[in-house]
């Protein structure tokens, strides 16, 4: 199940999953920084428990752990991190995301690296994206990180 609303959504999620895990991890984290301002946090106590609760769990690992642990995600990996991240609803996964990316801010979880440049074959799609309105933004990220997590 997807959350695409359009074909152009639809083959940019796929365009993402072709990226190296690395990329996709850099891009959930611009993608983060460029609609922060306009997120509006879920109220639902559920979603976000279960969000905090995997969150938690990454954030008690050392740093190279936690960024394994975001990589087994993005790669679908079979490991009891990325099972747990697949069992969450798709708010919650989101949701884990914007946790993650807030970690990175307040230094609780591992940065990209401030000399980490995106691969050049990345271009076209940032500016494809940066072209849609916040909607689409976010219907995309929910697309993408659904299909995330261990099978």
């Amino acid at each position: 199940m997807t959350f695409t609303t359009n074909e152009r959504t639809r083959t940019s999620v796929e365009e993402f999953r072709r990226f190296s895990v690395d990329a996709q991890l850099a891009l959930l984290w611009y993608g983060y920084l460029d609609i922060k301002d306009n997120l509006i946090p879920t109220n639902q106590p559920s979603v976000q428990e279960t969000a905090a609760a995997l969150v938690d769990q990454i954030q008690s690992m050392p740093q190279k752990q936690q960024l394994q642990a975001q990589r087994d995600i993005v790669s679908c990996a079979s490991t009891e991190i990325s099972r747990s991240y697949k069992a969450l609803s798709s708010s919650a996964q989101l949701d884990v995301w914007l946790r993650l990316a807030e970690g990175m801010e307040n230094g609780t979880i591992i940065p990209v690296p401030s000399d980490y440049q995106l691969p050049s074959e990345t271009d076209s799609f940032v500016n494809r994206v940066k072209d849609w309105d916040f909607e689409q933004r976010v219907d995309f990220l929910r697309s993408v990180v659904f299909e995330m997590g261990a099978h």
